[in-house]
């Protein structure tokens, strides 16, 4: 991940994995390259705008102040791009993972979607 990122655990009830909080910060020009996630994410849009390429080629931008959700599988593939001229600040809640668990899994994108020429180093 280029830039910084910090994460927090909070320990759940027994049985229950708990929940894991990231901030996640992309420089301008920063992707994150075509990944998905094992768990659902909620993300929220601290500062800058975030425009996220779906794996059906669809676009939605995101700008400070507003969230979205990111479902989890490799039917998801998605992609992040910070386009603007300030670094994008996210917040991003999801179930916790195993300890050593890989946060985004990279992957190819989707047939006929839109080409990254990103370097993918933002997950």
């Amino acid at each position: 991940m280029s830039g910084r990122q910090a994460t927090a655990r909070r320990p759940g009830a027994a049985g229950h994995a708990g929940l894991e909080g990231r901030e996640i910060v992309m420089a301008p020009g920063d992707c994150t390259g075509w990944h998905y996630h094992r768990v659902r994410l909620i993300a929220v849009v601290r500062s800058g705008t975030l425009t996220r390429i779906l794996h059906d080629d669809s676009v939605e931008v995101h700008r400070a102040g507003t969230s979205f959700t990111e479902p989890p599988g490799a039917r998801h593939i998605h992609l992040g791009r910070n386009l603007g001229s300030e670094p994008v600040v996210l917040y991003v809640t999801c179930e916790a993972l195993p300890e050593g668990a890989a946060f985004s899994i990279p992957a190819h994108g989707p047939p006929g979607a839109t080409a990254c020429a990103c370097s993918g180093t933002a997950r």
